[in-house]
């Protein structure tokens, strides 16, 4: 009976190396994550009821303020330069949709030529981000 007791108490399990590699694993997750700021410009998104989640896939945005500034992925650019600079931004590799973000005050004008310049240089899809009412 004095042996069985022995083998029960050396069977301890030692948790201390796995606490450790479970602290060490978090804090590489912690150090390395990068936290990425979802505007470059204040906009305020139009309410739409209808809509859909938007998907993960790489994407060109085009932002427009209510004052008329565009911006393609977090550029300045001038309303006549548009088109090329779309162009070249759907040539990257991935890009091939383009995302439209756009004050709900922005001119209509502005939004349709910012719509017609992405037909203009080539891209499958023009989505319009919204927010939920």
């Amino acid at each position: 009976m004095g042996s069985e007791r022995r083998r029960r108490a050396g069977a301890l399990l030692n948790l201390t190396p796995l606490i450790d590699i479970v602290f060490l694993l978090l804090v590489f997750f912690m150090l390395t994550s990068h936290f990425i700021e979802d505007q470059t410009i204040d906009i305020n998104l139009p309410k739409a009821n209808s809509g859909s989640a938007a998907l993960a896939e790489e994407f060109v945005e085009v932002i427009v303020d209510q004052q008329g500034n565009l911006l393609v992925n977090g550029r300045a650019t001038a309303l006549e330069h548009l088109e090329q600079t779309l162009r070249g931004a759907l040539h990257a590799p991935g890009a091939r949709f383009i995302r439209l973000r756009g004050d709900h005050q922005a001119q209509l004008g502005l939004v349709v030529s910012v719509i017609d310049a992405a037909r203009g240089a080539g891209a499958e899809a023009l989505d319009i981000l919204t927010r939920q009412p």
